[in-house]
């Protein structure tokens, strides 16, 4: 009798605590104040007696809601109030990948750019620098895809611009040896858009950051120059398999942006004294205050 009051107990105890998990993530999801989220977070209803201390949701697990509901103020609040604990490894119900922390795909992923934009300045002020531009950050881990190749499969230019300024690497290989720019190719390659839209902007911007240019599908390239020319336009088709020199604009803008400072990429970037339609497209937004609390 007494095992079946204690079954009882337990199963009551875990509703009770799926019933607040709940309402955690309804109040994230409807904008709730900081200071009212937090204290939900740390209230003693999302203890037990078996997790010594440790919250049911960490900063870092906060933030991934924050992220997912583009909750600008909380997302701001929990990288400055708690640094590095923000931006580690959340739990597994959380992440499926032991090696890294998802926040930064995630943020690619639902395209939150001004989150994004905040936690590559964060990276920049943890020691060891932005490493997590180069990881796999939970997207297809075992294909070893960084969240370049994702911004690229997802075709989000403004993310592209944003990870290769604050220091990704365009030459990552995937499983497959594909970078990110060879993600884009294939993008363009099944595009209608003659222009190629926002995926011809990835494109470009790739470029900007690849005073060399290696990737996996030159002989692809190569093998229907009609079809890739019609793509790409005759230049860049050229140069993508170095039959002409990069065109002048392009190495000047190359040598430029190789001036700024990647922990200020953004605001750097509006304030050169160039021609506005020489900027990359889509940065039309500054991370100015990023780090005032609203809490």
């Amino acid at each position: 009798m007494a095992s079946v009051t204690v079954g009882s107990s337990d199963r009551s105890l875990h509703k009770h605590r799926r019933c607040f998990s709940l309402l955690f993530y309804r109040a994230v999801r409807d904008l709730k104040p900081v200071w009212m989220l937090e204290d939900m977070r740390t209230m003693e209803t999302f203890y037990t007696e078996e997790e010594d201390g440790h919250r049911t949701y960490t900063p870092s697990e906060a933030l991934l809601y924050a992220i997912v509901h583009d909750h600008q103020a909380y997302a701001r609040y929990l990288l400055r109030r708690y640094t590095g604990q923000a931006l580690s490894k959340p739990a597994e119900r959380f992440c499926c990948c032991p090696a890294s922390a998802p926040h930064l795909a995630m943020a690619v992923r639902y395209d939150r750019r001004y989150i994004l934009g905040l936690i590559l300045q964060e990276l920049h002020r943890t020691p060891g620098g932005p490493s997590g531009t180069h990881g796999g950050g939970c997207f297809h881990p075992d294909d070893g895809r960084s969240p370049l190749h994702l911004a690229c499969e997802l075709v989000r230019p403004e993310a592209v611009i944003m990870l290769l300024g604050n220091g990704a690497c365009p030459q990552a290989r995937d499983r497959d040896g594909l970078t990110p720019l060879d993600v884009i190719l294939q993008k363009l390659r099944d595009c209608e858009d003659v222009k190629g839209g926002a995926r011809r902007r990835c494109l470009d911007h790739m470029l900007l950051f690849m005073p060399k240019v290696h990737f996996h599908m030159k002989a692809d390239l190569d093998s229907e120059p009609d079809r890739w020319t019609r793509v790409l336009g005759e230049d860049t088709f050229k140069y993508l398999l170095g039959r002409s020199p990069a065109p002048l604009v392009l190495t000047a803008m190359q040598t430029v942006l190789q001036q700024l400072s990647p922990a200020s990429f953004t605001d750097s970037l509006h304030e050169l004294p160039i021609p506005p339609s020489l900027k990359p497209e889509g940065l039309t937004w500054r991370l100015e205050e990023c780090y005032v609390d609203s809490g």
